[in-house]
């Protein structure tokens, strides 16, 4: 008795179309896509033979087509006649071309941390790769895309947060914003003080709102804590300490100096104060004072010498602060500090030119006291995540050069679609990361067009909008899987991005490693994250980027990504689609491809619908010799 197969007739052939059951084939991402929206990347070390590349692709049948000019160096050794060259190609066969810029850090990061030249130089890079890139399309917005990052490392997120509650980090990347160095690494933390008062989640919101001031707190604001359980501190709570400990060891430096002049001074007559500061004010002739006199006179120098130690550091300190409020536009500290420079100018005398207060230590150092006192409690950011730092100092660069090539090409700008990297690898490289910076920029572009261009700020927001933009790697963010996140995660990631569309790159992995398959080979959501990305994802020019299957198929991926993304066969729309295909040609998706004789169930029994594969009987051809003894029968 033969034994039972557990197998159907559906695994041997798949069957033909059919327009009422779009969805057959496993590749298919359930997203359907028009060919006419889908292009190719051209080979990103085809230099001097970017044209004939471009060339090659072209007559794949695809109508857009993206230079990955992803080097450096690559785009500089592209010749100015290799880019003509592509323009005459495209405006011949009617296709669009975008341009992948080279892959570089925008925020000013180097080795030895960030630096202000660094991002100049950045700016001055990224202004000209848009000057050159406008030459691929001079009469129209060439899209060039610009990564968000290079090089520098990321946060990692227990949670990516949502409208109504921030995300919170696993690992947090820390940066001294004012000097650009020092990242600083802070994980969740367990600790076991005696003395350890937990606050309330609610006090820290509201410290951190600034509607609590920290002199404000009372013993209602803490938690009851156990001991043996200990203190749990988040990387965000241990960023906070980590800033008010820094601001305390400032006032700390100056307090100590200030109290090493009183312990002085507390050794010294009142009256050789007085007579100090007429001496410093030349209001008194040193040759009038006895020896004994000097020696009490220098204990009133060396305190002086204290007093003006601590009074640099406070100088210090205090610009720093309100540089740092500044920037992050906090008037409301910036009038404190205000406040209290008047006050204490008042304290030392400077108002007064004849009064001798501003020479006498003593009343310098209690000024500086009280200044410490009020200054301890205006704790300016010093320390921020990096994500923050980068998105601060990339958005000046992106603005800016987006400023500078509009004040030179004006409506033909191209467009600075930026992309997210690899989550995981490199910093902003979320939806909420990639939106903050595509605000950001935008913002700083706006904001120039204003002040120098004297267009109206409407105007201005309109303009930013059109020539500052995403593109959205369905790849790159799948990756973070390897965090531990679901494909819920990612596909919110791809909502929070939508509104700020321009650009779609494709590819696929199964996001533990930056690869990139065809679509419908790994485990990317694309269905999903298209119907997120919306009306926007739907017009975007969408660029396959299969880096790997380039490399070990050696040929374009054009067919595979028509099947994956269910991509109509015929212009008209109707089916039979790409991926349906299974039923009646063998591809590298198709099924089993030729695994029968064939001779016999091909030509003599027929497995097939053309003239030379069915049988005799039915009309087919079963060919024969030239005429020798054993050619075979003719028709």
């Amino acid at each position: 008795m033969a034994e039972k197969r557990d197998y159907s007739i559906g695994e041997v052939y798949q069957g033909g179309y059919s327009t009422l059951d779009p969805k057959k084939n496993e590749y298919f991402t359930g997203y359907n896509a028009t060919a006419g929206s889908i292009g190719l990347t051209t080979n990103p070390q085809a230099t001097f033979k970017l044209s004939s590349d471009f060339s090659t692709k072209l007559s794949s049948g695809v109508k857009h087509m993206e230079l990955a000019l992803v080097s450096p160096k690559f785009f500089d050794n592209t010749p100015k006649q290799e880019l003509k060259e592509v323009t005459r190609l495209a405006k011949l066969t009617g296709s669009e071309v975008s341009v992948h810029a080279p892959v570089m850090d925008s925020a000013g990061m180097s080795r030895d941390g960030w630096s202000e030249s660094y991002r100049e130089m950045a700016e001055t890079k990224i202004t000209d790769y848009i000057d050159r890139s406008h030459e691929v399309n001079p009469t129209g917005n060439t899209t060039v895309v610009f990564h968000t990052s290079d090089g520098i490392p990321a946060s990692t997120w227990e949670t990516l947060g949502n409208e109504n509650e921030k995300r919170k980090a696993k690992k947090l990347l820390v940066i001294d914003r004012e000097s650009g160095r020092g990242i600083i690494p802070l994980e969740k933390e367990t600790l076991y003080y005696p003395d350890l008062a937990e606050l309330k989640e609610e006090t820290i919101s509201k410290l951190n709102s600034g509607t609590l001031k920290p002199e404000q707190i009372t013993p209602q604001h803490y938690k009851k804590t156990n001991l043996a359980e200990g203190t749990t501190f988040s990387p965000e709570r241990r960023l906070q300490s980590q800033n008010r400990t820094q601001w305390d060891n400032e006032m700390k430096k100056i307090l100590f100096e200030a109290e090493a002049a009183e312990k002085t001074l507390r050794m010294v007559n009142p009256i050789f104060r007085e007579k100090y500061a007429l001496l410093r004010s030349k209001n008194l002739d040193p040759s009038t004072l006895s020896s004994s006199e000097m020696e009490e006179i220098k204990k009133v120098h060396f305190a002086a010498e204290h007093i003006e130690e601590a009074s640099l550091h406070l100088k210090n300190s205090f610009s720093k602060a309100y540089k740092l409020f500044k920037e992050d536009g906090n008037q409301e500290a910036m009038n404190e500090l205000t406040r209290l420079s008047d006050s204490y100018k008042n304290n030392l005398g400077i108002n007064d030119p004849k009064s001798l207060r501003s020479f006498d230590p003593q009343i310098q150092s209690n000024a500086i006291t009280n200044f410490v006192d009020t200054l301890s409690g205006i704790i300016p950011t010093q320390f921020v995540s990096l994500e923050e730092f980068a998105t601060e100092k990339s958005s000046q660069t992106f603005g800016n050069a987006a400023f500078n090539a509009y004040d030179k090409l004006g409506d033909k700008t191209p467009i600075i679609a930026i992309e997210n990297p690899p989550a995981t690898e490199f910093a902003l490289s979320t939806g909420e990361d990639l939106r903050n910076l595509v605000v950001a920029s935008r913002k700083q572009f706006a904001k120039r067009l204003v002040s120098e261009k004297g267009i109206g700020k409407k105007e201005a927001d309109k303009i930013a909008e059109k020539h500052i933009g995403a593109t959205w790697d369905v790849g790159h963010i799948n990756m973070l899987r390897a965090q531990g996140f679901n494909e819920k995660d990612i596909i919110k990631e791809s909502e929070k991005i939508a509104p700020y569309l321009k650009h779609v790159h494709l590819s696929d992995n199964f996001g533990l490693e930056h690869t990139e398959l065809p679509m419908g080979m790994g485990n990317v959501p694309m269905k999903e994250i298209m119907e997120k990305l919306g009306q926007k994802g739907f017009e975007a020019k969408k660029i396959a980027e299969a880096g790997e299957w380039w490399q070990i198929m050696q040929k374009p991926p054009i067919v595979e990504s028509f099947e994956g993304l269910g991509s109509p066969i015929y212009t008209d729309g109707v089916g039979p689609f790409w991926n349906q295909t299974a039923g009646f040609q063998q591809g590298y998706m198709g099924g089993y491809g030729q695994m029968l004789p064939t001779t016999h169930f091909t030509q003599l029994y027929g497995a097939g619908f053309s003239s030379v594969s069915l049988p005799k009987e039915l009309g087919g051809r079963v060919g024969g010799g030239a005429g020798g003894r054993m050619g075979g029968g003719r028709e």
